[in-house]
């Protein structure tokens, strides 16, 4: 049924917000940016209801907090809801952001874009009520970066042959790679396209790896290298078969 025409609890923070969002000051889109907001929304994020989160958000714009504080804590949810559960929900959460983030940089509303900020704000709580069990680590604001092996390329193969039987020490390898070798983002990103190209058999394999690499470059850039080491969580390991289609590719190019 339309929801327009219905009283589902999916339909109730959106109406609320539609209200909410008339509280925020006129020149919101100018703010600080600070890390310590970041890490109390990250903070409030993980167990406030729908109302709540998206209340926390105009609460943090009429204080002056930058909108950019804003959509690093709602895409640092996400991906930390992916490391704790990496499975079909948590990984809605990113795509999902990603979807509402592309809205609120496209439009020319000022109204739309303080909506779609406050229901990404509800729309996590959401996302986290279906996930059953979560336990408290990892935590992104916390993950500390792992060892690596070898150098150039051969780090990053190593971090995505670790991906297929560790994603935690493959993400906590990415993290320490992008901290100390950025000359290496590019490659890493090239090699993760690749895998999804020839492991990849679902379409979430292509979308979620879509938003993840392309929303990198939005995440301010205290927060992007754990934002990206998150992602391993889903990213595509370098071990097991490649797809039909690419082995059926290879065969008829005699490759």
């Amino acid at each position: 049924a339309s929801p327009a025409g219905r009283e589902a609890a999916a339909d109730v923070p959106g109406r609320d917000n539609l209200r909410r969002l008339t509280r925020i000051r006129a020149d919101w889109q100018r703010g600080e940016v600070a890390r310590e907001s970041v890490t109390e929304l990250l903070a409030t994020l993980r167990t406030a209801s729908p109302g709540d989160a998206a209340e926390a958000v105009v609460t943090m714009l009429n204080a002056r907090v930058d909108p950019a504080c804003i959509w690093d804590a709602l895409f640092l949810t996400g991906a930390e809801l992916l490391m704790k559960q990496p499975a079909i929900v948590s990984l809605h959460t990113l795509t999902t952001m990603n979807a509402l983030a592309f809205g609120y940089q496209t439009t020319g509303s000022d109204e739309t874009r303080r909506y779609l900020m406050l229901q990404a704000a509800s729309f996590l709580p959401m996302f986290r009520a279906r996930m059953n069990n979560l336990p408290p680590n990892p935590r992104i604001d916390t993950l500390e970066p792992g060892e690596l092996a070898g150098q150039g390329q051969a780090t990053i193969d190593d971090i995505f042959a670790t991906a297929s039987t560790n994603k935690l020490s493959a993400a906590r390898k990415t993290l320490a790679l992008l901290q100390t070798r950025r000359e290496q983002v590019a490659p890493l990103m090239t090699t993760a396209r690749r895998l999804i190209f020839a492991k990849g058999t679902d379409s979430h394999d292509y979308k979620f790896s879509a938003a993840v690499l392309e929303y990198f470059h939005h995440v301010t850039p205290a927060w992007r290298n754990r934002f990206l080491a998150a992602g391993v969580f889903w990213l595509k390991g370098s071990a097991g078969n490649d797809t039909l289609l690419l082995q059926r590719t290879r065969t008829a190019l005699g490759a």
